[in-house]
């Protein structure tokens, strides 16, 4: 962080007064993170979709709009990043997913957000998508922090099977369960009932990945039918993947209504990285797609809502995946219990106030194509780099991002100090990756089977 951001947020806090919430006289506020699993910048009702999403325009209604929250360009990396508050490049998930046949998990000498939650007397849940390692029993959510756990441990599930690629995946706290119906909204029903059957003597901690609209590309035949005016078949199958889970995201925003709780809850939505516009997501008018450091593949709807503490409306403040964890942290009054040092930012005297101030350099990075794929946000730029990976190129654009969110005027040929500091930086930052950091592995290795369910395969393992 440089120190004239440093004197900038040192400065904006003393003026406002503002340490981490003092809470001691109220209740702790329950927590709820809902994830959409590739949901384009254009596809919510909200964002001007023609897909149906009233749960979530009420959602944006009741909420402070983040209009520049940014995820990673795929899904490991950003989950990894939510729930450890450290860049996905330490983690080792820099450039791409998990696989099935990876042996890969983060660290368990990684701390994760739950395990601070838990530890300050939440009940910690989790239904859905969890994707941060499934090879070993301490990889998996009852490791991690949380005390239930249900859903699948890999990406791009059949929603109706809960098969990838020959096994089941499909669990209830680590145990392999069987169980008929569409992924969503099984996990919609999962996160209602967690919130029915809490202990009420606890606040929650309820975090819901959903697998949609992620491919493949299903949905019931009633929800599809209803955007039968959609030409483009897989629009219209993703629109009604979108379509079911907005419907759940309103049973679990109902359920903390009639619990009497929604007023002491506070409720993220976020995207875990840009829409695939070839499976049919939207990102206009944002360039480019998941996969890539566009602003199409980074920038993603966010919403935080916390009825009578945030003041609905939109901010221009940038947060990211990785402010998560110290943001909620302070928001309940909580100290994050990591050793190793956190790499987000605390939002939540921003937030709660609807002041802004500088946020730090945000780095992004994947690997697609056979190319890595690279961005830095420092301050008004934002600098794009694409490196062959057998280094036949190396190629850097420069935008004024504030000024051109839709990144259409390359300015790096006009400031090359900028882009030499810049690539000098992201040069720096790509160092960080450990020894055994992932890489892209689009197929599995030779000989490699399924197991006949994962995370009873990962119980064998350690």
């Amino acid at each position: 962080m440089s120190d004239d951001i440093q004197m900038n947020r040192r400065n904006f806090l003393a003026s406002i007064g503002l340490a981490p919430l003092a809470l001691a006289q109220t209740p702790r506020p329950n927590i709820v993170i809902l994830l959409a699993d590739d949901l384009g910048w254009a596809d919510p009702g909200f964002h001007g979709s023609e897909i149906r999403t009233p749960s979530l325009d009420r959602l944006a209604a009741q909420s402070l709009e983040i209009r520049r929250f940014y995820s990673c360009p795929v899904c490991s990396p950003t989950r990894s990043a939510l729930m450890t508050g450290r860049v996905p490049m330490r983690l080792g998930t820099g450039y791409t997913v998990i696989r099935p046949w990876e042996e890969f998990g983060i660290s368990t000498q990684e701390h994760f957000m739950p395990e601070t939650f838990q530890a300050a007397g939440y009940e910690t849940a989790m239904a859905g998508k969890w994707h941060l390692g499934h090879s070993r029993k301490a990889y998996l959510p009852g490791a991690r922090g949380f005390k239930h756990s249900y859903g699948h441990v890999n990406g791009a599930i059949d929603y109706n099977t809960h098969i990838r690629d020959g096994g089941l995946d499909w669990h209830r706290n680590g145990a392999r369960l069987e169980e008929p119906g569409y992924s969503t909204d099984l996990i919609g029903a999962e996160a209602v009932r967690r919130i029915k059957q809490r202990d009420k003597s606890k606040p929650l901690f309820l975090y819901v990945p959903f697998n949609a609209p992620h491919s493949p590309l299903q949905a019931p035949d009633a929800v599809a039918a209803r955007y039968a005016s959609i030409k483009d078949g897989k629009r219209r199958m993703f629109a009604a993947m979108v379509d079911v889970m907005d419907t759940n995201i309103g049973r679990i925003l109902d359920a903390l209504d009639q619990e009497g709780i929604a007023g002491n809850t506070i409720v993220f939505f976020f995207s875990d990285n840009g829409g695939p516009t070839d499976f049919g997501a939207r990102n206009t008018p944002l360039r480019g797609a998941k996969a890539s450091t566009w602003e199409g593949g980074l920038r993603v709807p966010a919403l935080l809502r916390w009825t009578g503490r945030i003041k609905p409306g939109k901010t221009s403040q940038v947060g990211a995946a990785i402010d998560l964890f110290p943001t909620l942290a302070a928001a309940a009054g909580i100290k994050p219990g990591n050793k190793l040092p956190l790499d987000g930012m605390n939002l939540w005297p921003m937030l709660s106030t609807g002041k802004t101030v500088p946020r730090e350099d945000l780095f992004f990075s994947v690997e697609s194509g056979n190319v890595y794929r690279l961005a830095l946000h420092h301050g008004p730029w934002k600098l794009v780099r694409e490196i062959a990976v057998d280094g036949s190129r190396d190629q850097s654009h420069l935008f004024r991002i504030e000024e051109d969110p839709n990144e259409t005027n390359d300015v790096a040929a006009a400031h090359p100090a900028v882009v030499k500091d810049l690539n000098q930086r992201l040069d720096r930052w790509r160092k960080l990756s450990p020894a055994n950091g992932m890489r892209h592995s689009g197929r599995p290795p030779a000989g490699w089977k399924p197991p006949a369910q994962y995370t009873e395969a990962a119980a064998s393992g350690g």
